[in-house]
């Protein structure tokens, strides 16, 4: 049976390990949510819809699209 200072300097090795495995995934974490702040923030300023006619136009023919599709997956007869 080994001494009590082996089960300790064991208990406190396994105890440091798990704080730096936990300090880490938590700065990785960090630097993810950053990132994906980063990327969110960029996307809503490249990607605003302007409001010309093309895009109304497209936008209708979409709708116009996903209507007919809901109606025949409901087996309404347009």
């Amino acid at each position: 049976m080994p001494d009590i200072q082996t089960t300790l300097i064991i208990a406190c090795s396994a105890l440091l390990g798990a704080a730096l495995i936990t300090g880490l995934a938590a700065w990785c974490w960090r630097g993810w949510l950053e990132l994906k702040r980063a990327e969110l923030g960029h996307a809503s300023l490249t990607d605003m819809p302007s409001s010309s006619p093309t895009n109304r136009i497209e936008v209708a023919d979409l709708k116009e699209r996903v209507r007919r599709l809901e109606a025949i997956a409901a087996g309404v007869d347009l």
